[in-house]
């Protein structure tokens, strides 16, 4: 059985409440993950059917890695998992946001609690990066 829905039309996909979320031409929909309590960014990742299927069953974030084309549970390694509070799909659902608990300290490979930790600003005429505090 097939736990996403057909993307029948788009004003079944605009306004219907069926998920059915559409994956590129790689099988793939982006996921940013924010927090759940300060709304701030955490990550982007990205996530295939499977990969989607088991964030939803399990309750956390499970992506799948482009470079290394496998499956990812967040934190089954570092010990930093993403409890999932809710997950929302844009208007035409091939774009998530994970709002997540993160645990187990940050969530970037830095070791930051942001993988988000420099802005981009202008400075004469350049694109300049500055840290976040």
């Amino acid at each position: 059985m097939n736990m996403f829905a057909p993307r029948e039309s788009k004003e079944a996909v605009e306004e219907g409440l069926k998920f059915a979320p559409k994956f590129d031409e790689h099988g793939l929909i982006a996921a940013m993950a924010v927090d759940a309590d300060t709304h701030a960014p955490l990550m982007l990742a990205y996530m295939n059917e499977e990969s989607l299927r088991m964030t939803l069953e399990l309750g956390q974030a499970v992506y799948w890695s482009r470079s290394r084309k496998t499956l990812w549970h967040k934190g089954a390694t570092s010990g930093e998992f993403q409890e999932i509070v809710e997950i929302r799909t844009d208007c035409d659902q091939d774009a998530l946001v994970l709002r997540v608990k993160q645990r187990g300290g940050g969530c970037c490979h830095t070791k930051r609690a942001s993988c988000f930790y420099r802005v981009v600003r202008l400075s004469d005429g350049q694109a300049v990066l500055s840290k976040t505090s």
